[in-house]
């Protein structure tokens, strides 16, 4: 579907997964598939057919729009009762079908929709291969239908593949329209696509919809960080150095891009995007430099917020911070899960930190995206191409019930180094919240492990080790605590 296998790219079986050699073949539908309780059927009596968004329109009228694959828009009311949906757009004609990346994959409604009934779509169209990114208009004598004459198209940008689309499409806080542009597919980016700023592959891109010219039918807004250059680069690019960035959203608060950046062969990571942030694909996978490792400059590079290897998943789903009501523990955190191993996760992000990284399920849902209702509450959306697939939510937890224990530690914890810099020792304490056989290792920043300080059980609490940097040389090191929910890793430097 949406993401390619990372042994060579090929993209993967459908609604298959890979589990220890054996494949097991999914139907979303089927009950029990979220385990643990923490998940329900949203709508119940509805059915879809490989869902990629759920959005809505931010008018009021607290209704639902679900995006599929196939080309579709449906609409319905946002009640668990709703029993039939409203087909608002239909642009399956206009698809390339060619690799299962591919299709209608992003939708986004302007801010002021309520007065001017523009939305946008992102979709992949054939001959040559290309994203479209493309204003429709709703009808003016239906609202619960868009005018398909009304299109008009924004951007398009040549695919030299059929993976690595990217699709998402979201506007910022600030009004701006950002773009989600993948590497150009094939496998391990071999036009550099993401370090090569006179190309839109591999980038964040922000443009100017409310302000059209003849030639663009958009405007470069003037902050962007490479505006008015001299040296040819596009002034589209917000960041750039992505793979492929398949999901992402802004915090409701900060207005902090979350971006799940999809890796290869080794690593998935979640990226906190700056303006001019450059992201590391290909020197980099996650904290990893990538083969050949040997002169690997990671100067001006910046580091994700969290990483995990492939036996934990294998395509993550960037998700969103959490702002509902159905779980009142999750305020403020960003919630997120991977597409392959159906794991999801939480994080807790502060001033640079993470305080919390742990699981929050482990289900057999194949999660290829989340979205939010006109309220803030989460959603994902499973898919499977072969079955029906289903749109999940928190079940609600009450308000008198207290969702931790307080006579045990909150949650993991990996807390910064102190001294850092530091030579010849440095101590590193962390908090464990649950028995677990938990793991401390040092590597270098080739990800090379230099040292293990802790391989073993612990019980719940907080505790403290000694690194001694003995004959390794100066530099930047990463100090990584992994246990059998997730991980967490700092960096921290040696200074002889």
């Amino acid at each position: 579907m949406l993401y390619a296998n990372k042994k060579g790219d090929i993209v993967k079986t459908i609604g298959k997964r890979l589990i220890g050699g054996a494949t097991l073949i999914l139907a979303a539908c089927v009950q029990g598939l979220a385990q643990g309780g923490l998940l329900v059927n949203a709508f119940p009596n509805l059915s879809f057919t490989q869902p990629v968004l759920l959005t809505h329109a931010g008018d009021g009228t607290d209704r639902i729009f679900v995006v599929q694959q196939t080309g579709q828009i449906y609409q319905f009311p946002n009640d668990s009762s709703a029993s039939s949906l409203k087909l608002f757009l239909n642009i399956q004609n206009k698809l390339s079908a060619l690799g299962a990346e591919e299709g209608l994959l992003g939708l986004a409604f302007h801010p002021n929709y309520t007065t001017n009934g523009y939305f946008y779509v992102n979709y992949t169209a054939p001959n040559p291969l290309r994203t479209v990114v493309a204003r429709y208009r709703v009808s003016q004598s239906d609202p619960d239908k868009a005018d398909t004459t009304s299109a008009f198209i924004i951007i398009e940008i040549n695919q030299p593949a059929s993976n690595h689309n990217g699709g998402n499409v979201v506007f910022g806080p600030d009004g701006y329209l950002y773009i989600g542009m993948g590497d150009g597919g094939s496998g391990n980016d071999p036009n550099n696509n993401g370090q090569n700023l006179s190309v839109l592959l591999g980038k964040m891109l922000r443009i100017d919809v409310n302000d059209t010219t003849a030639t663009t039918h958009y405007r470069i807004p003037p902050d962007n960080p490479f505006a008015g250059n001299v040296l040819g680069w596009r002034e589209e690019i917000w960041a750039y150095g992505f793979r492929n960035p398949w999901r992402w959203s802004f915090a409701p608060v900060t207005g902090d891009l979350w971006v799940g950046d999809v890796g290869q062969v080794t690593r998935e990571e979640v990226d906190v995007v700056v303006k001019g942030g450059n992201y590391g694909w290909k020197i980099m996978e996650g904290f990893i430099c990538r083969p050949p490792t040997t002169g690997c400059d990671t100067t001006g590079l910046i580091l994700p917020v969290i990483d995990y290897d492939h036996t934990l998943g294998g395509a993550v789903t960037g998700g969103y911070i959490y702002r509902g009501r159905r779980r009142p523990d999750l305020v403020g955190v960003y919630i997120y899960a991977d597409y392959e191993s159906g794991r999801i996760w939480k994080l807790r992000y502060s001033g640079g930190m993470v305080s919390d990284w742990s699981q929050l399920d482990d289900t057999q849902l194949l999660i290829s995206s989340f979205g939010e209702d006109q309220d803030g509450e989460l959603y994902l959306c499973s898919y499977v191409e072969a079955a029906t697939s289903a749109i999940y939510r928190f079940a609600q937890v009450p308000v008198s019930v207290p969702v931790m224990s307080p006579t045990r530690p909150a949650a993991f914890a990996l807390e910064q180094n102190f001294p850092n810099p530091f030579n010849p020792e440095t101590e590193i304490h962390y908090q464990v919240s649950e028995p677990s056989h938990v793991r401390l290792e040092v590597f270098d920043v080739l990800g090379k492990r230099v040292a293990t300080l802790v391989d073993g059980m612990k019980s719940p609490g907080r505790y403290a080790t000694v690194w001694r940097g003995g004959g390794s040389a100066s530099g930047v090191y990463l100090y990584r605590l992994t246990w059998s929910g997730g991980a967490l890793t700092r960096s921290m430097v040696l200074a002889r």
